[in-house]
Order: structure tokens, then sequence, then C-alpha cells
């Protein structure tokens, strides 16, 4: 009897076992798995360590990394760049891949290959990731940069752990702290006389440079009630009806087909499907191009590009409001389908999630003080700070037509490290001292900026210094020339005047 009992366990534990292997198996090979909520925990399972702050809402994609199996760091690399190449390209990259290509380099790269990002940053190895997801320890800087060849005198008592703290030195893009624009910028107030954000203005963009808008079918017009083009078979929601005509859309010519039938952008306009209920973000995608590019790169919409369900708050890693934590975020979730608000979207929408500190401290703050007193038309447009204005900057972007005035909708675009706001944000109303200084102070990040800075970086006191004494050398190596030339004309005067009493001695001897 007791071999029939123990024969009945190792049948149940055999057939266990192959329905556990055939669940990993299937979460491991299958893409589809990662969006059917029972089998994306098979994936889950067999994550090798958790994944970066940047990276973790599309963890499940597996293959947006992992092109192939066993691909190895090549493949690896051609994912990094396919994600990250425009990005630093529209940046200015201070250690491209391609300044490795010189062979004076090549000790360096047998120290350090900086042409692989995997060098730096090797995911699913949360013990050792620091910030911006760099793996190397803090010192890092020092495999290239030491002796006096490469440490300037001035930094000769700075410690190599030190080089990419707030205010010094970034890696990719160090725009922000160049000597010349640290010079230039060095007198500038901590608050400028007119501190006021770039003007937006969309529909006077669309019909300068005539970007792909569907021009033909909804002119920039304002549209009344009985123009809207929803099918007549449709029953129509008398609010939304009023919402939508209330809107910049209907006030500028965009029916209800403009979203709710598929546009084709390349084609302006042209309908390329049937009426949807509920469109997503292809439905803005028509008119909002770029936008929804940046969206679909930032950390609320790349599970959307990776082909995962959208992003919820539970997901998040940063403190997060309970009661919205399985609100899907797309466009709508922002911006009202009907009646499109953006300076709720800037504001309102940002803090029905967000519960962190930074965020919650945001109405104490007299960047809210100036949001509130622009929406009642207290002060000037561009004037008041939102969420929107720091993390979804304003930023002038190139296209085919020209250039416009456009937000990015990608959260993260400015975010790591944070010096890449002082630019697009922060010097729009402070100068580049203050800039510096508060985006190096985590408690006053922490208190949204409500105070001064109670640190200071050096970064440009040196920059003046080291300005200072390249323009008096300069000018004592004038003074020198102007000494020399001055004794060569005396000297060449003298001669002058030997040889004429040499004549005169000489005629009259004669």
């Amino acid at each position: 009897m007791a071999k029939k009992s123990n024969k009945q366990y190792w049948i149940i534990w055999g057939a266990l076992s192959v329905l556990v292997a055939a669940y990993l198996t299937y979460g491991l090979l299958e893409k589809a798995s990662a969006t059917q909520p029972l089998m994306a925990e098979g994936r889950l399972m067999l994550l090798p360590g958790h994944t970066t702050h940047a990276h973790h809402q599309i963890e499940l994609a597996c293959e947006s990394c992992h092109t192939e199996a066993f691909g190895g760091g090549e493949l690896i690399q051609e994912a990094c760049v396919s994600c990250h190449a425009e990005e630093l390209e529209l940046g200015d990259d201070s250690h491209p891949a391609s300044k490795f290509d010189d062979p004076s380099n090549v000790e360096r790269l047998e120290v350090l290959d900086a042409q692989q990002c995997i060098t730096c940053h090797v995911e699913h190895k949360p013990d050792i990731t620091n910030p911006m997801g760099v793996t190397l320890p803090q010192d890092f800087c020092a495999h290239c940069h030491s002796g006096e060849d490469e440490m300037p005198p001035d930094h000769k008592d700075f410690g190599f752990g030190g080089c990419t703290e707030a205010g010094c030195h970034n890696y990719h893009d160090n725009r922000a702290l160049y000597e010349d624009f640290l010079v230039k910028h060095s007198t500038k107030p901590w608050l400028l006389d007119e501190p006021q954000l770039p003007k937006r203005a969309f529909a006077e963009a669309a019909m300068e440079m005539m970007m792909p808008y569907p021009m033909d079918q909804y002119p920039l017009e304002p549209l009344s009630a009985e123009q809207h083009d929803a099918p007549s078979s449709m029953s129509v929601d008398p609010k939304v009806h009023a919402d939508w005509l209330a809107s910049s859309h209907a006030k500028n010519g965009v029916n209800c087909s403009a979203c709710h039938v598929n546009q084709d952008p390349e084609t302006a306009g042209e309908m390329v499907g049937q009426w949807i209920e509920k469109p997503d973000h292809t439905g803005c995608q028509s008119c909002h191009d770029k936008e929804i590019k940046g969206f679909l790169a930032g950390k609320h919409g790349s599970p959307i590009a990776q082909g995962l369900a959208p992003m919820t708050p539970a997901k998040a890693r940063l403190p997060m409001k309970s009661d919205v934590h399985d609100t899907a975020l797309t466009c709508s979730t922002c911006h009202d389908s009907h009646k499109p608000d953006t300076r709720k979207a800037a504001v309102e929408s940002c803090m029905s999630c967000h519960n962190d500190e930074h965020t919650l401290a945001y109405k104490a703050s007299p960047h809210f003080k100036l949001w509130q007193d622009e929406i009642a038309g207290k002060a000037p447009a561009g004037s008041g700070v939102s969420c929107a204005s720091c993390h979804m900057p304003r930023v002038d972007v190139e296209t085919e037509e020209g250039s416009r005035m456009m937000v990015q909708h990608n959260q993260n675009d400015t975010l790591r490290p944070n010096e890449k706001m002082i630019r697009p944000v922060c010097m729009s109303c402070h100068g580049l001292g203050f800039s510096i200084d508060a985006l190096a102070d985590p408690a006053l990040i922490k208190n949204n900026f409500n105070g001064k800075p109670a640190k200071h970086v050096d970064s440009i006191d040196m920059a003046v210094a080291k300005d200072l004494e390249a323009r008096q050398k300069r000018e004592e190596e004038k003074r020198k020339r102007a000494e020399q030339a001055s004794e060569e004309v005396s000297a060449e005067a003298e001669g002058s005047t030997v040889a004429e009493e040499y004549e005169e001695d000489f005629d009259e001897y004669n």
C-alpha cells in the first residue's frame, strides 16, 4: 500500500514539475506572456535581478534588449543605441563612442571599454547600481583622467569620487558646465529681471510650417455644434458634446473624426480606418507626432511603446496615491479626451498620482504662487511655474519644415542628471549660479525650492578665476611683445643715427 502511495506522489510531483517547467518556458520564450497577467508572473520569476528605475517599466519586454537568445554584448549594445542614440545626438555627448576610435586611446580601452554602454550600465545588478544606472565605482573617471596632464591644478585637492556630483561633470552631456558657458553667465542674478518661460503656440506653428496636420479636412476654424461629424447612428452624450464644443479642438477646427478615425501622419490626414469608440495615443499622433514620440520614450509611455499594457501608478517605485494605483497612463489620463485642459494637465494631473515629498511640497512653494497668479490673470503668461514647466519643458525642436516650440512629453528627458534641466528650464527665470546651487541641494529639491540653496558649488568661481588668469597671462604676453617691438624700433632708430654720422664723417674726410 505504501509503495502505491509513493508512486502516486511521484506521479503528482512529476506532473507538477512538467507544468511548472512549461509555465516558465512559455513565460521565457513567448513574448505575448508579457501582456497576460497570469503568465507575466513567469517572466518575473526568471529575472536575474531587479532592473533600474529607468527600465523597470519595460522589464517584462525582455526582447527589447535581448533581441536574440545568447546574442551577447553586441546585440545589447545595438538595443541601447536604438533607444538612446537620438537623445545623445541631440545633446552634446562628451564621450561619444567615435572619440575612442583614436588609436591613442587603445590603452585606455583595455582598462575601460568606453565604446560599449554595458561597460558602465549593467542591468539586473541592484546591489551595485548607482544613480543613472551606473554600475561602476564612483571613481571610474580616474581610469582616464589621472596624472598632472589630466588633472588641472585647481582640482589637485579633489577626490575622484566627487567628479560626477551635482554641479560638476556629466559624462555624456556637459553643456551646462562648460567653462566658457560658466564664465559667460557668471554675472547673472539669482532671479532674472523678466522671468518667463518660452511661449508655446501649436496652432500658429502648424499654419506657418505646414507640419503634418490634415488642413484640408480640419481647417483651423471654429466649429459649431451642428458641424460635428460623429456617425448619425451614434447617440452622443450631451455633456461630451458640450465639452468638445468648448474645447480648443473645436475652436481650431478639430472634429470628432480627427481622433476617432485613424489618421496617417505621412498622408496628412488620409482616413485609414473605421470609427474607434475609444481611441488610443495613435488618435493623437497625426497632429501631435513629436509629443507622442516623447511620451512613448518616457516612463509614462514606454510600456506602450514596447507592446506592454500601459503603465500604472501601482508599478511605480516612487510613492503614489493609493486610490489611483490601477489607473492606466495614456494621453487621456492627463488630457481629458473631450475637454483637454493643458493647465489641469500641468498640475492637477501630476498631483493626482504622485505622492512624494517634492510633489507634496509644491503648493507651499513660490513656484505655485506664481502659477496661481498667472491663472488668475495677475501675471503674464509664462511667468507661472507648474509641474510641467520643469518636468515637461517647452523646447525648440527642428522639423523638416523648420523649428517650432513644443512641450517635451518625455518627463525623464531633463531629470537625470538634473543639470540637464538648467538650459531649457531653470535659466528661463534664474541665473546660472543659482540654478547650479539649487540643483545640488537635495533638501531644497525635496521642499520644492522653497528657499535659497544651502550649498554652493565652486564651478563658476573656478571657471572665472581660470578665465581671469588666462586673460592676465594674455595681457602680460601682449605687454612683453609691445616692449620687445618698442626696443626693436629704438634699436633700428639708433642704428640709423650712427650710420648717418658715419656718412657725414666720411664726406668731411674726403
